[in-house]
């Protein structure tokens, strides 16, 4: 399996990993190690950044919400120093704003944590042309439905009466839902 992975990694195995949480830093670095890559690890924006203007590398997974600042930002210096370079971005807050924002600016996928170095290699290494498997957890409809609210809210640049009236919805009620936890 390691000399499969080997051979799809391609002789550039040079990997950037972008996370502010130290063990998950460090316990995806062995595992990425383990799979054939040379991985590289910055724990914020700033050092991501550096890393990524100078020595840009072929892979990279990027946390989305750093606590100094936003992921997208390593991701926008990467497509201009290397555009050839697969970017997985990770997140605890998954949305499909987001996700759509990550694409939009050149990631190459984008999975929700928990992930696992197995959904992360697979993602790296994904063919762009082949459709990926279905979702063996697909979202429920009362997630896609907050999935929804969230997006328009965004878009009214978080504006609850906006978001409400776009939604011809009555405001208290977007607040409760608002307010809660999201649906699994």
């Amino acid at each position: 399996m390691v000399e499969r992975l080997l051979n799809e990694i391609g002789k550039d195995n040079s990997l950037l990993i972008v996370d502010d949480d130290e063990p998950f830093l460090r316990r995806l670095s062995r595992a990425m190690e383990k799979r054939g890559f040379s991985p590289e690890t910055a724990d914020s924006i700033a050092a991501g950044k550096a890393i990524a203007t100078a020595r840009p590398p072929a892979y990279a997974v990027v946390d989305l919400r750093l606590t100094d600042g936003n992921g997208l930002d390593v991701v926008e210096i990467l497509r201009d120093k290397r555009p050839d370079c697969k970017v997985v971005i990770l997140t605890g807050y998954g949305a499909i704003a987001t996700a759509v924002a990550a694409v939009k600016i050149g990631a190459t996928d984008y999975l929700s944590k928990p992930a696992d170095a197995n959904d992360v290699t697979n993602a790296l290494l994904a063919v762009a042309d082949g459709l990926p498997p279905p979702p063996e957890n697909p979202m429920s409809a009362d997630r896609v439905r907050w999935e929804h609210i969230q997006r328009v809210y965004e878009l009214c640049d978080r504006n609850v009466s906006e978001t409400a009236r776009r939604l011809n919805m009555h405001r208290r009620t977007l607040q409760r839902i608002l307010a809660k936890r999201s649906p699994r």
